[in-house]
Formats: C-alpha cells, sequence, structure tokens
C-alpha cells in the first residue's frame, strides 16, 4: 500500500508503504550515495545484516503477520533545506510517528542526499515490543492531518500543486499523472459541459471513460466515477487528485438538453455506430424514437416510413369493402 499526500495544502510529503522482507527494505534506504541514519530505537546498527536481523528477531513475536515492514518517505521542500539539520528533521520524524500512532516498536531513520527534496525513510516493525500489531487502519486521513499540523506548527513552505512540478524528472507513472492533473485543470477553465470537458482532454491525448454501476445508463446515477488514460496508463480520479471526483465535477460541468446517453458516454473517435439487436420503440406524442439503450433521437421520416404499410392495408380493406357492395 502506497499513500502520498500532494497538493496545495501538503508541503511535508509521507509516502506510507507496508511490506514482507526487512532485508530488501534495509538494503535499500541503505544503499543511496551518504545514506545516514538520523535516529533509531531497539536495533543493532553495525551493519545491514545486524538491522534485518533485529528486525526479524522482534517479528517472531507475531508471526500470522504476513507483512510486519512498515516504511513511510518523508519529503520536505527545497526551501526547507537550510533549516532541516539531521536533529531537526529527526524531530519532526518522531512527532509525525507520535500522531501516526507509531510507538512502543524498532525502528530506525535514514536520511537520503540523493534529491533536490530533503526527505529520510522510516522503517519500523509493525509488530511492537508487546508482540502486538500497529494498525493502518485510517493511515491515509492520520497522515494528511499529521502533515498539516507539522507544516503549520514549524512553518515549512507550502507546496504550489502539481502544476508547479517539473514533470521531467519524474518516473514514467508519475509523469503522466502530473500531465493528466494539469491537463483536467486546464480543460476546467473552458469546459462548461461534459460534452466541452471531453473534447478538450482529447485534444490533449487524454481519454475519458465512466465507471458504471451497471450494464446499462438511464440517468446519471447509474455512474459512479471516472478515470483518465494516457499513454496507455489508466487512474481512478482519485488517484490524480480528489477535487476531480465525478461527483464534483459533475456539480460543475453540464449535460446539454435534451442530451442522450451517448453525451453520458465520451465520443469515441473513429467509432462504427452500434446497432442494438433491440426493436425500437416510437412515440408519436413527441416525434421522438426511443429505443435501443434507452436513446432519445429525433425521429426524421422514419417514424413516416414506419407507419406507411398500415396505410397501404387501411387502402386494401377499403376497396374490399367496396367489392362486397356490389
Amino acid at each position: 500500500m502506497a499513500i502520498q499526500v500532494i497538493g496545495k495544502e501538503a508541503t511535508m510529503i509521507g509516502k506510507i508503504m507496508k511490506g514482507s522482507s526487512f532485508g530488501g527494505t534495509v538494503r535499500y534506504v541503505m544503499s543511496k550515495d551518504n545514506a545516514e541514519i538520523i535516529a533509531s530505537d531497539g536495533v543493532l546498527l553495525e551493519n545491514n545484516r545486524e538491522i534485518t536481523d533485529s528486525f526479524n528477531y522482534q517479528r517472531m513475536l507475531n508471526p500470522k503477520i504476513k507483512r510486519p515492514v512498515g516504511h513511510i518517505a518523508l519529503s520536505f521542500k527545497p526551501e526547507d533545506k537550510p533549516k532541516l539539520t539531521n536533529e531537526f528533521m529527526a524531530k519532526i520524524a518522531m512527532e509525525y510517528m507520535e500522531m501516526m500512532g507509531i510507538n512502543n516498536t524498532q525502528f530506525i531513520l535514514v536520511r537520503h542526499h540523493n534529491t533536490d527534496n530533503p526527505h529520510c525513510h522510516l522503517v519500523y516493525n509493525r509488530i511492537g515490543y508487546d508482540g502486538k500489531v500497529i494498525s493502518s487502519q485510517g493511515d491515509y486521513k492520520r497522515n494528511e492531518i499529521a502533515t498539516k499540523k507539522l507544516k503549520d506548527k514549524y512553518g515549512l513552505t507550502y507546496a504550489e500543486g502539481k502544476s508547479k512540478t517539473n514533470v521531467e524528472k519524474l518516473r514514467p507513472a508519475e509523469r503522466i499523472k502530473y500531465e493528466i492533473h494539469n491537463a483536467v485543470k486546464q480543460a476546467l477553465k473552458s469546459s462548461k459541459t461534459w460534452n466541452e470537458f471531453n473534447d478538450n482532454l482529447v485534444r490533449q491525448g487524454i481519454k475519458l471513460e465512466f465507471v458504471k454501476r451497471s450494464r446499462k445508463i438511464k440517468s446519471v446515477n447509474d455512474l459512479q466515477g471516472i478515470r483518465f488514460t494516457k499513454d496507455g496508463l489508466t487512474f481512478k480520479a482519485s488517484q490524480i487528485n480528489r477535487d476531480f471526483s465525478f461527483a464534483k465535477l459533475n456539480a460543475r460541468l453540464s449535460w446539454n438538453k435534451p442530451e442522450t446517453e451517448r453525451e453520458i458516454e465520451p465520443k469515441k473517435q473513429k467509432q462504427e455506430p452500434i446497432i442494438s439487436p433491440k426493436q425500437p420503440q416510437y412515440s408519436q406524442d413527441n416525434g421522438l424514437i426511443e429505443g435501443g439503450l434507452g436513446l432519445l433521437m429525433p425521429s426524421g421520416d422514419s417514424q413516416q416510413d414506419e407507419q406507411r404499410p398500415y396505410e397501404v392495408l387501411r387502402k386494401r380493406k377499403k376497396k374490399k369493402r367496396k367489392g362486397i357492395g356490389l
């Protein structure tokens, strides 16, 4: 599990992970150039093997737990680097642990110097000294609250949001997420309807899809979410930004009226028309055709054409009556 808080309200970023291998995690955090342990508890620190063995001995207090490794990366803005001494960073990390309910257990706090963003890695044993498991329930919310409180308490720099991030330095998946974020934000500036929003995204190479509650869509209530796809990678709206959820975007964007289900579905480029095997139903009251997937479309001359066989039949009946009267 990985949780990352990013946005204008977050300066300090907490990325939370759980795993099964202390050895792999220790090797990762200790392998970076100039990696240094700035705080620890209950762990022998002579070398990676001793650190790993220390964690593994304690995990045996509760061997049923398959993922006893806790790993949190705490990252800060470059502007805060001058004030973030090892002692100050460790102090912030310890307060963060307390807010997250990570106590009475082994841990090491390792600082890295390989990026512009000052950051450290907290590796801890989810099996406490008493053999009980440190719960991860509600991690996301606690993480969000803790990073914001610490930022306010110590006057850390506010992040400028995803739109200011240098995407070229990110890994491919993270880069795509930022590109989608910026594209959605830009598209919303010039969109009043879902169709306009979708068209703006298509022009930027992004596909918009709706997540359905059921196979058929009869109303907007049958939609439960949206996802975005770019360069073959698909993300739920919540993975991009909570403000891009279907509920929030639907409150902002309107549906053109009269609208059809085709306008609930995003436009698909060069898509062949779908022929429904279901026979359409005709409405003479409003001159619209209702059928297929419940779509309403202008009828044109089709209704008149369908009625012609009945007119011919009536004429034949009249001729037959005339013949009987002779």
